[in-house]
């Protein structure tokens, strides 16, 4: 069991669950749970296990360099009992999106579709890789206020959520270059080296604090939000200044910081 929560990277999957949530409370500016929410947030957590499984179902040869600890690389879990956990998590994901409404299922097929295409397609080539992820991983904001048919009050969460996901994609990428360049992927670091992908990183930071302040204010976010956001911003800065000195280290976890601050500014700034 240990190692089925780990392949589906259950710690980000209540993250996601949260996600979808919080693009509820974000569309109504209350917290509840409405069952329809309920639904939804328990569907992102099928797909979510079915796309992380898939995810490691592709990415063995690399994870034998990368993470070698991997229940997969390491031989402690097998691939017939991954498969059954991408088949049961889309099953789950699937089928609880139905109980939300047509449009749900649609967005997760969507959703389902891009994890299958990701490890397989997308990671090799860099960049529509890094986008194709963030964009997926930025979903439960959008899928939540789906869910509660105002589907337009989640795309400046999701548009701020994806683009963050993306740097932090990129810096997870310099830590996986032996591994992705072992594999045959075409990965910003493996293209254009370390340092390159790093400063690439950098400026997509400085542009997201940028529209961390100008998109939620177009869209008539309280005053919450900024005050919660500044947290958010200043860890983003402070990792943009790292990445540019070439100092990788934690730097995925600090951005990781700054989604969880974001997240709550973002709910903050609708019910406060």
């Amino acid at each position: 069991m240990r190692d089925v929560l780990r392949l589906v990277r259950a710690g980000n999957l209540l993250i996601a669950a949260a996600g979808v949530c919080a693009g509820g409370w974000i569309a109504i500016g209350a917290l509840a749970l409405p069952k329809l929410l309920v639904f939804a947030a328990l569907s992102g957590i099928g797909l979510g296990a079915a796309g992380n499984a898939l995810n490691d179902l592709a990415d063995v040869a690399a994870d034998r360099v990368n993470r070698p600890a991997g229940p997969i690389a390491a031989g402690r879990l097998s691939r017939h009992a991954a498969e059954g956990v991408v088949f049961s998590g889309a099953l789950l994901g699937l089928t609880l999106a139905g109980l939300v409404s047509g449009t749900q299922v649609l967005a997760a097929l969507g959703a389902f579709a891009v994890m299958a295409a990701y490890s397989p397609w997308l990671k090799r080539r860099g960049l529509p890789g890094n986008v194709a992820v963030a964009v997926i991983a930025g979903l439960p904001l959008f899928y939540g206020a789906l869910a509660l048919g105002a589907p337009a009050a989640g795309l400046v969460p999701w548009a701020l959520a994806a683009w963050l996901h993306c740097a932090r994609e990129m810096v997870k990428d310099i830590a996986d270059e032996s591994g992705d360049r072992a594999a045959g992927r075409r990965t910003l670091p493996v293209t254009l080296g370390a340092a390159r992908a790093a400063r690439v990183a950098c400026w997509v930071l400085i542009a997201f604090i940028a529209a961390s302040a100008l998109l939620p204010w177009a869209a008539g976010y309280g005053g919450w939000y900024f005050g919660f956001a500044l947290v958010a911003q200043l860890i983003t800065l402070w990792t943009a200044l790292q990445l540019w000195r070439g100092r990788f280290a934690g730097a995925s976890g600090r951005l990781k910081a700054a989604m969880v601050t974001g997240l709550a500014a973002l709910v903050l700034g609708r019910i406060a």
